[in-house]
Protein backbone atom coordinates (compact mmCIF):
# COMPACT_ATOMS: atom_id res chain seq x y z
CA UNK A 1 0.00 0.00 0.00
CA UNK A 2 1.53 3.28 -0.93
CA UNK A 3 2.19 5.57 1.76
CA UNK A 4 -0.74 8.15 1.43
CA UNK A 5 -2.86 5.54 0.99
CA UNK A 6 -1.90 4.07 4.15
CA UNK A 7 -1.98 7.44 5.88
CA UNK A 8 -5.72 8.26 4.68
CA UNK A 9 -7.48 4.81 5.37
CA UNK A 10 -5.67 5.09 8.97
CA UNK A 11 -6.55 8.28 9.17
CA UNK A 12 -10.49 7.02 8.98
CA UNK A 13 -9.81 4.39 11.42
CA UNK A 14 -8.74 6.90 13.80
CA UNK A 15 -11.90 8.77 12.79
CA UNK A 16 -14.09 6.07 13.67
CA UNK A 17 -12.74 5.39 17.18
CA UNK A 18 -13.03 8.61 17.94
CA UNK A 19 -16.75 8.77 17.47
CA UNK A 20 -16.92 5.78 19.90
CA UNK A 21 -14.79 6.95 22.61
CA UNK A 22 -16.98 7.77 25.72
CA UNK A 23 -15.44 11.25 27.06
CA UNK A 24 -17.43 11.20 29.95
CA UNK A 25 -14.91 8.35 31.60
CA UNK A 26 -12.12 9.42 29.52
CA UNK A 27 -12.01 13.14 30.68
CA UNK A 28 -7.93 13.36 29.91
CA UNK A 29 -8.85 13.14 25.82
CA UNK A 30 -10.55 16.30 25.83
CA UNK A 31 -8.46 17.91 28.22
CA UNK A 32 -5.66 16.82 26.18
CA UNK A 33 -3.54 15.82 29.38
CA UNK A 34 -1.98 12.73 30.72
CA UNK A 35 -4.56 10.45 33.02
CA UNK A 36 -3.56 9.60 36.86
CA UNK A 37 -3.20 5.69 37.80
CA UNK A 38 -7.08 6.39 39.33
CA UNK A 39 -8.69 7.30 36.11
CA UNK A 40 -6.95 5.07 34.25
CA UNK A 41 -8.23 1.80 36.51
CA UNK A 42 -11.49 3.14 36.54
CA UNK A 43 -11.77 3.50 32.31
CA UNK A 44 -9.94 -0.10 32.53
CA UNK A 45 -12.96 -1.79 34.98
CA UNK A 46 -15.65 -0.24 33.28
CA UNK A 47 -14.40 -0.98 29.60
CA UNK A 48 -13.69 -4.60 30.59
CA UNK A 49 -17.61 -4.34 32.12
CA UNK A 50 -19.06 -3.25 28.86
CA UNK A 51 -16.78 -5.68 26.95
CA UNK A 52 -18.03 -8.64 29.03
CA UNK A 53 -21.57 -7.82 29.28
CA UNK A 54 -21.61 -7.24 25.17
CA UNK A 55 -20.11 -10.99 25.33
CA UNK A 56 -22.50 -12.46 27.86
CA UNK A 57 -25.71 -10.67 26.92
CA UNK A 58 -26.57 -12.84 23.65
CA UNK A 59 -25.32 -16.00 25.35
CA UNK A 60 -27.85 -15.25 28.31
CA UNK A 61 -30.58 -14.75 26.08
CA UNK A 62 -30.04 -17.80 24.21
CA UNK A 63 -30.58 -19.84 26.87
CA UNK A 64 -33.51 -17.65 28.87
CA UNK A 65 -35.20 -18.15 25.05
CA UNK A 66 -34.47 -22.25 25.59
CA UNK A 67 -35.89 -22.10 28.55
CA UNK A 68 -39.02 -20.99 27.61
CA UNK A 69 -39.38 -22.97 24.81
CA UNK A 70 -38.69 -26.00 27.39
CA UNK A 71 -41.61 -24.08 29.78
CA UNK A 72 -43.99 -23.73 26.38
CA UNK A 73 -43.08 -27.41 25.21
CA UNK A 74 -44.28 -28.86 28.78
CA UNK A 75 -47.50 -26.96 29.17
CA UNK A 76 -48.04 -27.77 25.63
CA UNK A 77 -47.26 -31.54 26.27
CA UNK A 78 -49.94 -31.09 29.58
CA UNK A 79 -52.44 -30.08 27.58
CA UNK A 80 -51.94 -32.96 25.06
CA UNK A 81 -50.56 -31.46 22.19
CA UNK A 82 -48.13 -32.77 20.03
CA UNK A 83 -44.46 -31.85 18.98
CA UNK A 84 -43.54 -31.71 15.11
CA UNK A 85 -40.88 -30.72 12.73
CA UNK A 86 -42.27 -29.60 9.53
CA UNK A 87 -40.46 -31.90 6.58
CA UNK A 88 -39.53 -29.78 3.50
CA UNK A 89 -42.62 -28.18 1.18
CA UNK A 90 -44.87 -28.13 4.28
CA UNK A 91 -45.39 -24.55 5.32
CA UNK A 92 -47.25 -22.92 8.89
CA UNK A 93 -50.74 -23.46 7.22
CA UNK A 94 -49.83 -27.89 7.19
CA UNK A 95 -50.33 -28.19 10.52
CA UNK A 96 -52.66 -30.82 12.11
CA UNK A 97 -55.01 -29.86 14.71
CA UNK A 98 -53.29 -30.24 18.24
CA UNK A 99 -49.51 -30.06 17.10
CA UNK A 100 -46.73 -27.67 17.63
CA UNK A 101 -43.99 -26.20 16.23
CA UNK A 102 -40.76 -24.32 16.91
CA UNK A 103 -38.95 -22.17 15.08
CA UNK A 104 -40.56 -22.33 11.97
CA UNK A 105 -40.57 -20.08 8.82
CA UNK A 106 -43.53 -18.26 7.74
CA UNK A 107 -43.41 -16.86 4.54
CA UNK A 108 -44.64 -13.71 3.74
CA UNK A 109 -44.28 -10.38 1.30
CA UNK A 110 -45.50 -10.61 -2.16
CA UNK A 111 -45.41 -14.15 -3.97
CA UNK A 112 -44.42 -15.16 -0.12
CA UNK A 113 -40.67 -14.76 -0.90
CA UNK A 114 -39.60 -13.92 2.19
CA UNK A 115 -39.54 -16.54 5.38
CA UNK A 116 -39.92 -15.07 8.53
CA UNK A 117 -38.48 -17.26 11.84
CA UNK A 118 -41.07 -17.26 14.42
CA UNK A 119 -40.13 -18.99 17.75
CA UNK A 120 -43.21 -21.22 18.90
CA UNK A 121 -46.38 -22.21 15.38
CA UNK A 122 -49.82 -24.03 17.60
CA UNK A 123 -52.40 -25.14 15.64
CA UNK A 124 -55.13 -25.15 18.46
CA UNK A 125 -57.04 -28.18 18.67
CA UNK A 126 -60.10 -26.53 17.06
CA UNK A 127 -58.41 -24.06 15.20
CA UNK A 128 -59.05 -20.19 14.86
CA UNK A 129 -61.72 -19.10 12.01
CA UNK A 130 -58.90 -17.92 10.09
CA UNK A 131 -57.54 -21.76 9.88
CA UNK A 132 -54.10 -19.89 10.77
CA UNK A 133 -51.77 -21.33 13.95
CA UNK A 134 -51.35 -19.05 16.97
CA UNK A 135 -47.80 -17.56 16.44
CA UNK A 136 -45.65 -16.75 19.26
CA UNK A 137 -42.56 -14.68 19.67
CA UNK A 138 -40.30 -15.45 23.23
CA UNK A 139 -38.56 -12.26 24.45
CA UNK A 140 -36.27 -12.23 27.58
CA UNK A 141 -34.67 -9.02 29.23
CA UNK A 142 -32.07 -8.47 31.90
CA UNK A 143 -32.80 -5.03 32.27
CA UNK A 144 -34.81 -2.45 30.46
CA UNK A 145 -32.16 -0.83 28.72
CA UNK A 146 -32.41 -2.96 25.16
CA UNK A 147 -36.78 -3.18 25.37
CA UNK A 148 -37.08 0.05 23.37
CA UNK A 149 -34.80 -0.63 21.18
CA UNK A 150 -36.10 -3.67 20.46
CA UNK A 151 -40.22 -3.51 20.38
CA UNK A 152 -39.97 -2.15 17.00
CA UNK A 153 -38.83 -5.55 15.59
CA UNK A 154 -42.17 -7.26 16.89
CA UNK A 155 -43.97 -4.18 15.51
CA UNK A 156 -42.44 -4.87 11.81
CA UNK A 157 -42.99 -8.28 12.30
CA UNK A 158 -46.69 -8.36 12.93
CA UNK A 159 -47.42 -5.91 10.17
CA UNK A 160 -45.56 -8.24 7.42
CA UNK A 161 -47.89 -11.11 9.15
CA UNK A 162 -51.03 -9.21 8.76
CA UNK A 163 -50.25 -7.33 5.13
CA UNK A 164 -49.45 -11.28 4.12
CA UNK A 165 -52.56 -12.86 5.86
CA UNK A 166 -55.07 -10.22 7.70
CA UNK A 167 -55.44 -8.71 10.19
CA UNK A 168 -56.72 -12.21 12.24
CA UNK A 169 -53.89 -13.80 12.20
CA UNK A 170 -53.13 -13.90 15.72
CA UNK A 171 -49.34 -13.34 16.73
CA UNK A 172 -48.69 -12.95 20.27
CA UNK A 173 -45.57 -12.05 22.48
CA UNK A 174 -44.10 -14.86 25.58
CA UNK A 175 -42.27 -12.35 28.30
CA UNK A 176 -39.89 -12.80 30.67
CA UNK A 177 -37.84 -10.04 32.86
CA UNK A 178 -37.84 -6.31 32.51
CA UNK A 179 -40.38 -5.00 30.44
CA UNK A 180 -41.68 -1.97 31.28
CA UNK A 181 -44.82 0.03 30.13
CA UNK A 182 -43.26 1.92 27.97
CA UNK A 183 -42.33 -1.45 25.95
CA UNK A 184 -46.00 -2.78 26.33
CA UNK A 185 -47.87 0.07 25.58
CA UNK A 186 -45.94 0.64 22.32
CA UNK A 187 -46.77 -3.55 21.44
CA UNK A 188 -50.38 -2.99 22.81
CA UNK A 189 -50.72 -0.22 20.17
CA UNK A 190 -49.72 -2.62 17.62
CA UNK A 191 -52.36 -5.17 18.80
CA UNK A 192 -49.78 -7.19 19.85
CA UNK A 193 -51.15 -9.02 23.17
CA UNK A 194 -48.40 -10.77 25.87
CA UNK A 195 -48.17 -13.55 27.98
CA UNK A 196 -45.90 -13.61 30.93
CA UNK A 197 -43.51 -16.55 31.33
CA UNK A 198 -44.72 -16.88 34.76
CA UNK A 199 -48.57 -17.01 34.22
CA UNK A 200 -48.06 -19.29 31.29
CA UNK A 201 -51.96 -20.34 31.82
CA UNK A 202 -52.67 -17.47 29.71
CA UNK A 203 -51.77 -19.20 26.75
CA UNK A 204 -55.53 -20.87 26.64
CA UNK A 205 -56.51 -17.34 25.83
CA UNK A 206 -55.35 -17.14 22.66
CA UNK A 207 -57.96 -20.00 22.06
CA UNK A 208 -55.56 -23.32 23.30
Amino acid sequence: MESATLDSELRLVCTTISRLLDLDLMPWLAAKTDPDERQMQMAATVVADRLCGSVADPIIRNAQEERQLRAIAKYLDSLGYLHIALSSGQTFRDMWEGTYSFRTNVPVGDGLSVNLPVDVVIQPKVPHASGYPILIECKSAGDYTNTNKRRKEEAQKVRQLRTTYGIDICFALFLCGYFDSGYLGYEAAEGIDWIWEHRIDDLKGLGL
